[in-house]
């Protein structure tokens, strides 16, 4: 009786030891934890962006006009409110501003949630090289905006408030195409009203678009062409959370045929692998546990 109750406890503990040992190995090696990652999106903003070719004294001197204006980007969220954008080397040694206003603001923010840019100009005056007094552009009151949020559809807004007046001439703007303006003498411009475009994750915002060609007079003294972008945002929405799912544990490992290829190339390379520690920790136990139950079955005997 007593032996009989010696040694079952044992057969019994030997089992789960052995057991136990084998489980932990798969559960050990196949458990990751999930995790996520997330991307930010991107936004930018600019005020003012030129493209023009200036060519003065009769086109012996090609200088390009390329300025900017409160032009931001993000990731890292930043805002600037400049009001006036300057060149130098067209107008005769002395600055030459390009473009004047009483308000100009510009901001571009992104995190994992939302990217947005936006762009505010008010009372504006865009001048080029040859018109010192005659404005090319001004403008009351524009505005652009992109939003990406996050689940989302992209959204582009674009405005333009108040009186516009070209070479001197009030101009009535319409979204349905471009509107043209020629002054004799001065040259002419053709402007685009409130262009925007989204796809499923960007979106795009411009105000104002000018191509400009201006030759006051036709004395070639400076002539300028180019594009002219007023008050422009963009966006791209921040990168879904990718999530890597948990490996399932205690799943049984593929079993190979013996003497497979495979097989003999990966313990010929390494001797075994991950889960041999874990299995030969098992051996031990039971070899341990049973070798204890023989050792108290033997004594009782005696």
């Amino acid at each position: 009786m007593n032996s009989h109750n010696f040694r079952m406890p044992a057969r019994r503990l030997a089992t789960v030891a052995t057991v136990t040992a084998l489980a932990a190995a798969p559960a050990l090696l196949g458990a990751s934890a999930a995790h996520a990652t997330t991307g930010h999106g991107r936004a930018s903003a600019v005020v003012l962006r030129t493209g023009l070719d200036v060519s003065l004294l009769n086109k012996t001197v090609n200088v390009p006009l390329a300025v900017s204006l409160n032009e931001v980007q993000a990731p890292r969220s930043a805002d600037r409110t400049a009001l006036t954008a300057r060149l130098d080397g067209v107008n005769g040694g002395r600055p030459f501003t390009v473009l004047r206003a009483e308000a100009a603001s510009a901001r571009a923010t992104a995190n994992g949630r939302l990217a947005e840019g936006s762009v505010r100009l008010a009372h504006a005056r865009l001048h080029v090289p040859g018109l010192p007094l005659l404005s090319v552009v001004e403008v009351g009151t524009v505005t652009a905006k992109a939003t990406c949020a996050a689940g989302k559809a992209p959204v582009a807004s674009a405005n333009v408030l108040g009186a516009v007046t070209v070479l001197g001439k009030r101009v009535t703007l319409t979204a349905g195409g471009p509107t043209e303006v020629k002054v004799p003498g001065v040259g002419e411009v053709r402007l685009d009203l409130s262009r925007r475009r989204t796809t499923s994750r960007t979106a795009a915002a411009t105000a104002l678009e000018l191509k400009v060609s201006v030759n006051p007079l036709k004395l070639n003294v400076a002539e300028v062409n180019g594009t002219v972008t007023l008050a422009k945002a963009t966006c791209e929405t921040p990168a879904p959370a990718r999530r890597t799912a948990p490996s399932h544990a205690g799943t049984a490992p593929e079993v190979e045929p013996q003497g497979a290829p495979g097989a003999q190339a990966d313990l010929a390379e390494t001797g075994g692998d991950s889960s041999t520690p874990y299995i030969a920790g098992g051996a031990l136990a039971l070899l341990l546990v049973g070798g204890g139950a023989v050792t108290v079955a033997r004594r009782r005997r005696s």
